[in-house]
């Protein structure tokens, strides 16, 4: 079974083939994907597309990216959103993606950490996982975890040092590696890929974005993911089999959800 831990599959990137997205990856092998969404505004988005192709579950967050978009009282909609959605047939996997984002010029550092200790907040009381978004913020990331405290969860597209992923893993997260990972020069990365412990490594596109390096910076899909996989399997000296075996139950340790076999049905797959 190979699964995606981050895909945005409900994005507009997808609007006029989605169907022949979900084929595409299928085709390669995967079986389990989830779709975080990132402001109250995709919510249904989300839940659709996850009731749309069986591969797929959801997650419900507010983006440090998208904030604009938001007010204090989304928070309220946002818990109450998950409390509702926690027991319906299609459950929500996580609270994300939230986090913080330090990159992006004029980013107000303040108000991305109100929502985002708000959100673990939430998290932390439906006892639920997160997906973290870090980019130019880990230290701070951290920070909050420690002072707010949640079951663990992801830290996606993870790009820090190996101190600070010693950090993340001592928080109870896994660590998403992704298209980045694929580029010959991304030597940080690539060497963080090969000598983390297994356990705490998970697969992940992020698509429609952070293509791999073969895409020459164009759309990334779900199917990529086999390659992508590939490349780290060859990175860490094992089978493409082993590598994906042990990812995929790094994601369902964390993860317990039904997954669809070669037939389209779901099975009730969770890490012993």
């Amino acid at each position: 079974m190979l699964i995606d831990t981050h895909c945005h599959l409900d994005a507009s990137e997808f609007d006029s083939d989605r169907d022949a997205v979900m084929q595409a990856a299928r085709e390669v092998g995967l079986s389990g994907m989830i779709v975080p969404a990132v402001a109250k505004d995709n919510f249904a988005a989300v839940r659709d597309c996850c009731m749309r192709y069986p591969e797929c579950f959801p997650a419900y967050g507010l983006h440090p990216l998208f904030l604009d978009q938001a007010s204090e009282g989304g928070l309220g909609l946002l818990r109450g959103w998950l409390e509702r959605e926690l027991s319906s047939h299609l459950p929500p996997l996580a609270v994300g993606e939230i986090g913080l984002d330090f990159y992006v010029p004029g980013f107000d550092s303040n108000r991305q950490e109100l929502f985002f200790v708000e959100q673990l907040r939430i998290a932390r009381d439906l006892d639920l996982p997160v997906l973290l978004h870090v980019r130019r913020a880990l230290d701070q990331v951290l920070k909050c975890l420690r002072r707010t405290g949640v079951r663990g969860g992801i830290a996606h597209a993870f790009n820090g040092s190996r101190q600070q992923a010693d950090d993340f893993i001592r928080l109870g997260f896994k660590l998403g590696f992704g298209g980045a990972m694929t580029f010959p020069g991304s030597t940080r990365i690539r060497q963080l890929a090969a000598t983390l412990p297994i356990e705490v490594i998970v697969l992940e596109t992020d698509a429609p974005d952070i293509p791999p390096f073969w895409l020459n910076g164009g759309r990334n899909t779900p199917a990529e993911l086999f390659r992508v996989a590939s490349i780290l399997a060859e990175l860490r000296g094992i089978s493409i089999a082993e590598l994906i075996a042990a990812t995929s139950a790094n994601a369902l340790s964390l993860f317990p959800f039904p997954l669809t076999d070669s037939t389209g049905n779901k099975q009730h797959l969770m890490a012993q």
